[in-house]
């Protein structure tokens, strides 16, 4: 019985391994243990400081046959991608749910403050409410405040550092699908091509949705509230005010480098991707697609009240084209094996062919 008690007791090392936390392999019954046997990591040093000693990682040769794919797991259960591997985590369950939703939200609110906070000198410097109007209306100030989608990228980029053995900017955007890996030149032109083309049907998609939509609404609510309400739309007014050729251009240039680069970086590589993982294909389109739209329809909840009647016109004429639209981006993802370069050209196009549109329609009407 005695013999029994004291080998329960020794089953594990001091530490309360069996097995070391980074490499994997199993851990003598020592009473002095302080080193792996097998990769010489300081276990003292893991358990008490929780991460890896930094002249350990010095040390460390990742090409070392002496640490195997199998041994590359880290103390906290996350096992590290290789440059070799970046292009193939179909199978690997990699961020989780609540960081694939949690941090895009994150980063859209971050994203929003500074945006924010860029209007904040405007108020102080402006000398009448009509000027500060002016200022804020003006197509220069929206491209302006546009950089601010530049967050977007930041949190992805820097919270998947871990999962990566070789974490270079370079590898950070492969992982996330931004990248010419293994794509000869023509490969890329042809995922060029494919984002044009899908721009161009993005807009035939969204026109039709919205016609349909509109068909339905004016049968239950009357014409006159849906001219009232789609009167009152921001990116329309923006546009309006757009009304010289080089603020046109350069809001679209805005619309393909920076708008459409950032979005799709975050909520298909970074979002879509990880939910796939966990929830499945199906699944992890459809919540991408749903929590996009909502995002983009926050204006709605800010401008009407959310019990009028205004409200619930305005949210259903723009929640199933902006719906449309971002599905089927997330499936052109899906489709070209979650490389984001037609994606990103897609949405950024479309997004400039809509400025286009809405302006050549305004000036030719009125």
């Amino acid at each position: 019985m005695m013999n029994e008690n004291n080998e329960d007791a020794t089953s594990k090392s001091p530490l309360g391994w069996k097995v070391c936390p980074f490499c994997g392999a199993q851990l003598p019954k020592l009473a002095e243990l302080k080193f792996c046997t097998s990769c010489g990591i300081d276990l003292e040093y893991l358990k008490t400081h929780k991460k890896i000693p930094p002249d350990f990682l010095q040390r460390l040769d990742h090409t070392s046959p002496q640490i195997s794919d199998q041994q590359s797991v880290l103390w906290n259960g996350i096992k590290q991608i290789s440059d070799e591997e970046i292009l193939e985590t179909q199978d690997k369950k990699l961020w989780s749910v609540a960081a694939s939703i949690g941090l895009t939200i994150a980063a859209v609110v971050i994203m929003n403050f500074i945006a924010v906070a860029l209007v904040i000198p405007f108020i102080f410097l402006t000398p009448s409410i009509e000027a500060l109007m002016n200022s804020l209306s003006s197509p220069y100030f929206i491209i302006i405040t546009s950089f601010a989608e530049l967050i977007l990228i930041v949190f992805p980029i820097i919270y998947i550092k871990k999962y990566l053995k070789n974490p270079t900017i370079k590898n950070r955007f492969a992982l996330l699908g931004f990248t010419t890996k293994g794509m000869s030149s023509w490969k890329v032109i042809k995922e060029i091509l494919i984002g044009l083309v899908f721009s161009v049907i993005g807009i035939i998609v969204v026109l039709f949705v919205s016609f349909f939509v509109e068909i339905i609404v004016e049968f239950f609510f009357g014409l006159s509230v849906i001219r009232d309400v789609s009167s009152s739309n921001g990116n329309v007014d923006m546009i309006i005010l757009a009304s010289d050729i080089p603020a046109l251009i350069l809001l679209m240039l805005i619309m393909i480098l920076v708008i459409g680069t950032s979005e799709e970086i975050l909520f298909r590589g970074f979002m879509q991707k990880g939910l796939v993982r966990r929830i499945g294909k199906k699944w992890g389109l459809m919540v991408t697609a749903l929590i996009f739209t909502f995002i983009h329809l926050i204006g709605s909840f800010l401008i009407y009240d959310i019990f009028s009647l205004s409200f619930l016109v305005s949210f259903i004429l723009s929640f199933f084209p902006y719906l449309a639209i971002s599905s089927l981006l997330g499936l052109v993802y899906m489709w070209r094996k979650e490389n984001l370069i037609s994606v990103m050209i897609m949405h950024g196009f479309y997004d400039a062919l809509t400025v286009l549109m809405v302006f050549m329609f305004y000036n030719l009407t009125f």
